[in-house]
Order: C-alpha cells, then sequence, then structure tokens
C-alpha cells in the first residue's frame, strides 16, 4: 500500500489528466472535502459535482507541490494550483491538508484566498 505522501503526490499529479473520474478514484466513499472559504462537500457524488465546475473547462491544470510534510496519515502541502481557462491563466497559492485512510483520501482542506481566485478566474468586463 502506498504510503500517506505518496497518494497525496499521485493525487497533485493526476489533475494534469484532467479527468475527474479519475481524481475520484483517490477519496474515500464518504470522503470530505473542503475549501475553507466555501461550505465542506461530503461524499464522491458533492465531490464529483465540484471538481467538474472547474476541471471540465480547464485547458491544463497543474498542481506544484512546493513543501510537504507529514506526520502518520496526516499530509500538509504548500502548494501553487495551475488552471488555464480560455487561455487566461490562474495561479492559486494553497495550504492544503490530507487525511489519508487505507490509501484513500478520507479528508482534504485546501487554504486559500478566495478573491485571489475570483480575481483571476472571474471573467472581466470589457
Amino acid at each position: 500500500m502506498p504510503t500517506s505522501e505518496e497518494v497525496v503526490i499521485a493525487f497533485c499529479q493526476a489533475w494534469r489528466e484532467r479527468n475527474v473520474g479519475r481524481l475520484l478514484n483517490f477519496f474515500s466513499p464518504d470522503a470530505v472535502y473542503h475549501n475553507m472559504p466555501l461550505p465542506p462537500l461530503q461524499g464522491l457524488d458533492a465531490i464529483r459535482a465540484t471538481l467538474e465546475t472547474f476541471v471540465g473547462p480547464a485547458e491544463s491544470i497543474d498542481f506544484e507541490i512546493l513543501h510537504l510534510a507529514s506526520k502518520g496519515n496526516l499530509v500538509f502541502t504548500e502548494r501553487v494550483d495551475r488552471f488555464r481557462f480560455a487561455g487566461k491563466d490562474v495561479q492559486l497559492p494553497v495550504a492544503g491538508v490530507f487525511e489519508i485512510e487505507g490509501g484513500k483520501i478520507r479528508a482534504w482542506r485546501d487554504y486559500f484566498d478566495l478573491q485571489t481566485w475570483l480575481q483571476q478566474a472571474t471573467p472581466q468586463s470589457p
């Protein structure tokens, strides 16, 4: 079985494929995904619905791990998540916390500034 760190590294690398089904395979059925500025999502259906809103429209996605630390089943990442939408680049600094159980993500919490996302990802009026 992969270590907790290996699960998180593989998960972050899998974003490049932009395949929601593949990403969901990393989660346990009752997983919680919480982007801290927003309400938490529980279960694969809720996580799928949210991932589809930004994975589908993205031309490219890359999660660059700057730093990674772990203790037991907890993995902490400092990342820059990069997206490209309609020719526009979005770069989001993120601190993420993953709880791994049985080789699957049981909980994923990302801490970031929502305004940074909105300023880059929201289309501007002419």
